[in-house]
């Protein structure tokens, strides 16, 4: 029984999570980016979004919490997330032979109603 428990909470958790991610694409769209991927998934992991701001390609990290009891969302793309999205961006620009072009990682934190939005959130 606990392990079906835990398998339909992973379960919910995906879908919870696609459906902020949709949510912080469509904030992205609002404020003029060009989203090109979703879900980029590589052999290093996963990024949530890969978009264009004027000139930079932008891969975006976006994370949900109900309230903080867990901590803000923020705080959950720690140095290993980090890393592992840096690692991601790498294949994902030289599967596109995009090597010359200026990136940045942004984190959308969601948290209850609120959207925080940072730039430059981290370097890779």
């Amino acid at each position: 029984m606990e392990e079906k428990t835990r398998k339909g909470s992973r379960i919910n958790q995906r879908q919870t999570g696609l459906i902020y991610e949709r949510q912080a694409a469509e904030y992205l769209r609002n404020l003029g980016y060009e989203i090109l991927d979703r879900n980029y998934r590589c052999r290093f992991g996963e990024i949530d979004i890969v978009a264009k701001d004027g000139r930079y390609v932008v891969f975006c990290e976006v994370k949900y919490r109900r309230d903080s009891r867990k901590g803000t969302p923020l705080e959950a793309v720690d140095p290993r997330k980090q890393h592992v999205i840096f690692r991601c961006a790498r294949c994902y620009l030289y599967e596109r032979r995009s090597g010359d072009v200026p990136c940045r990682f942004d984190v959308i934190g969601i948290e209850g109603e609120k959207v925080t939005h940072i730039k430059n959130a981290f370097i890779g």
